[in-house]
């Protein structure tokens, strides 16, 4: 059985809630909202099968690191080095959050836009898929993209919290 540990956030904004961030060893493989347990599960069992969760003070840091992005500072997750960060996914999953990780803080694009972007221009429903399968929101910002008609359409967390974190980074919906 695998042993991951884990730590919950909790979050200074009404509305946003508690996060969940949990590390394989030293590798973050997840970051989620806390109430979002059947994703957690479903996600977490594809990738391990079997496991178990222990819960921890704090983890690679988060806890410092989810303080200075809500506080505004949109490099709060840049000192995490390549081989701390683990977003187990298939090859075409991983373009597409690579291709996420691209857009700037302040920006969004649509599901169409990223399509293009990975250079799959009919891909667009994969690519949404994609997006609902990323394991590390926030870090990778599948929040920056919306409908080619400018609405929020789904997030995992809640097309509200969709909002409030396009709003905080600077995007205004």
């Amino acid at each position: 059985m695998k042993q991951l540990d884990s730590a919950i956030y909790k979050s200074p904004i009404d509305g946003i809630g508690e996060i969940l961030m949990i590390v394989d060893g030293d590798q973050l493989c997840f970051l989620d909202f806390a109430d979002n347990d059947e994703r957690v599960e479903r996600l977490l069992r594809r990738r391990y099968g079997n496991f178990e969760i222990t819960r921890k003070a704090n983890v690679l840091n988060m806890q410092s690191r989810m303080d200075r992005y809500f506080s505004g500072d949109w490099k709060a997750f840049d000192d995490l080095k390549s081989g701390q960060i683990a977003a187990d996914g298939t090859v075409f999953q991983q373009r597409v959050w690579n291709s996420l990780k691209t857009i700037p803080v302040g920006e969004a694009i649509s599901y169409r836009q990223l399509a293009n972007a990975i250079k799959q221009p009919k891909a667009v429903r994969a690519v949404a898929n994609a997006n609902a399968n990323n394991p590390l929101a926030i870090i990778i910002p599948c929040h920056r993209v919306i409908g080619k008609d400018g609405s929020l359409r789904g997030y995992a967390g809640g097309t509200g919290r969709k909002a409030w974190l396009l709003n905080h980074e600077g995007f205004n919906i």
